[in-house]
Order: C-alpha cells, then structure tokens, then sequence
C-alpha cells in the first residue's frame, strides 16, 4: 500500500475521484516528492491489525489510519490498474491526532504471530519475532509523520493498493 498527500483541490478540481484520475492514471505517479509519498509494501495489513485489533474493520479514527476511507475505484478500477481509498483531510486530521496521541508500544502489545494468522492477517504466520522492531516500529512512525505533515498542511490521503513498479 502506498500513500499519497494530495491538496483538497488539485488543478482546480475539488472531486476526490477525478483527482484520483488525474494523479493515478499516470504510469509515473510514485514519482512525486518524497514526503508526499509513503510506501509500506505489504506490512499494511499488519499495521492495521496492530492499530485496531482487526484485519480489516475498527472505528475512526484508527481505523482510518489504513483501511478507512471511501473507494474510489470501485467501477474504475479497469481504467487505472489498482485500488484507491480517499480519506478526506477532517479525517486525516483525527487520524494524525489519533497517532500522535498512540505510541507504537501501545499497539505493539498486539503482537502475536499466531493470532494475526489466525484472524488472516496477510503473510503474519511468515514474520519473525524481529519484524516488529526492525519493520513496523519504522513504518508505525513514519505513518505517524505522514498523517502529522498531511493534517498541518490541509491535505487529503490517498491511499493505493498497486503492485510496486
């Protein structure tokens, strides 16, 4: 998965889909600047777990921080060649607060291999013990800076589930 900060109106378009068209209908979309892009390859599912508990619901606003948000390709995802998740800059802001206000140490006592598994995480009965530190204590708070810089600047998420180019 992969993350995207995106002004509420891009080009003078304020329709979070057809941003989303104008953005991720170029081949070259990860090629922004580097704090407006973050990529947590396949972890996202893990994260999401650790933060709410869940492998695929929870409540806002953490549950926002990785799956939440309206998608926007349901019928368009032909057209684009990936899934996109809008979260609109009100939630990001609650979901940067959220984070700002959860150290990893709080989530991480989710860590548990066979639990994760057993709920379906993806690819959790494959991780070691190591994977929380080395991997998703950095992903955790780069989510963290992420969302921070996105609400201070107004911005929206997108969110993109693509395979790496």
């Amino acid at each position: 998965m992969s993350y995207l900060r995106v002004p509420p109106v891009l080009e003078g378009e304020p329709d979070p889909a057809r941003i989303a068209h104008r953005v991720f209908g170029t081949p070259r979309w990860r090629d922004r600047s580097a704090g407006a892009l973050l990529d947590l390859g396949g972890g996202w599912q893990v994260l999401h777990y650790l933060i709410t508990g869940d492998p695929w619901d929870g409540r806002p606003p953490e549950a926002d921080i990785v799956c939440g948000g309206r998608l926007l390709t349901e019928n368009g995802t032909a057209d684009l060649g990936l899934d996109v998740i809008y979260l609109a800059a009100e939630r990001v802001k609650s979901a940067a607060e959220h984070l700002a206000d959860t150290p990893f140490d709080a989530v991480a006592r989710r860590w548990d291999r066979a639990a994760m598994a057993a709920a379906g995480v993806q690819d959790a009965a494959a991780l070691d013990e190591a994977a929380r530190e080395r991997f998703f204590r950095p992903a955790y708070e780069g989510l963290t800076r992420f969302f921070r810089d996105a609400a201070d600047e107004g911005q929206a998420v997108y969110k993109a589930m693509a395979p790496r180019a």
